[in-house]
């Protein structure tokens, strides 16, 4: 892509009970790129991103946004500087709607509190409104507006997964981390998930990280993808590049692309 470095970690390293998850794992994500992370099952991938959004720190090595250090703030100040966050699992609340579900995803921005809502106070119903409206334009967006009055467990998995990548839009990330985005898609829906990703990228300008096992998606989406094998990076190019570097059809894609 070529653009300004939007995120860089340098030297992520992190253990846990003796057992290195991390070792000095260095990234550069240029601005406007959709990265993708692949590696074995117990490689550091969501230890990777969970140590980027400051759900866990480092033992060494920091993260940067815009080239300003991330490493030790709390995960609500590195979402309010412009990182947003999907999990593996589903995190909808359940017995709330579509709609209540996306306007979670603004509650660090209102300024209500207890007391203020309880006495109902113009300005409280003034922001749930805007954020009621912030929240059918990201359904909008991902062409789901005609569920938001919808309980989310009536949801398929599907459409729940994109529910949370809209839910994650809606702070206007800088940087978008998914972990598994794809995880039980069918494969129309993994194109679908494919042109989503592209547009989130194109009209959103949101850089994109993305830890994923569906090769397809991968392959097809991916400016560059990055690989890591028991917690260190051993390749990272385009997919042309890894798919033919020797260490990484040993330690992962032998498995996926010749089973």
């Amino acid at each position: 892509m070529g653009g300004a470095i939007k995120l860089e970690t340098r030297g992520l390293s992190i253990g846990f009970g003796g057992l290195k998850a991390l070792d000095a794992v260095d990234l550069e994500v240029p601005e406007g790129e959709i990265r993708g992370i692949i590696g074995p099952n117990g490689a550091g991938k969501t230890t990777l991103l969970n140590v980027i959004c400051g759900i866990n720190r480092p033992n060494e090595g920091e993260v940067l946004l815009d080239g300003q250090p991330l490493t030790g703030l709390k995960t609500s100040a590195i979402a309010a500087r412009g990182l947003g966050r999907t999990f593996q699992t589903s995190r909808m609340f359940k017995g709330m709607t579509v709609l209540e579900n996306l306007m979670t995803g603004l509650h660090d921005r209102l300024g209500a509190n207890p007391l203020t809502a309880a006495f109902g106070l113009a300005s409280v119903r003034r922001e749930e409104r805007e954020a009621a409206a912030q929240a059918r334009a990201a359904l909008d967006f991902v062409d789901m507006r005609r569920f938001e009055s919808y309980e989310s467990a009536a949801l398929s998995f599907g459409q729940q997964r994109v529910i949370e990548i809209a839910r994650a839009l809606i702070s206007e990330p800088k940087v978008l981390l998914l972990d598994e985005p794809a995880v039980g898609l069918s494969l129309p829906r993994v194109a679908e998930l494919d042109r989503l990703l592209r547009r989130i990228r194109d009209e959103r300008g949101v850089t994109i990280v993305m830890i994923e096992h569906v090769v397809q998606l991968v392959m097809g989406v991916c400016d560059r993808i990055t690989v890591l094998s028991s917690g260190c990076k051993i390749a990272e190019g385009t997919s042309e590049q890894v798919t033919s570097d020797p260490a990484v059809i040993e330690a992962y894609l032998g498995k996926e692309l010749h089973a």
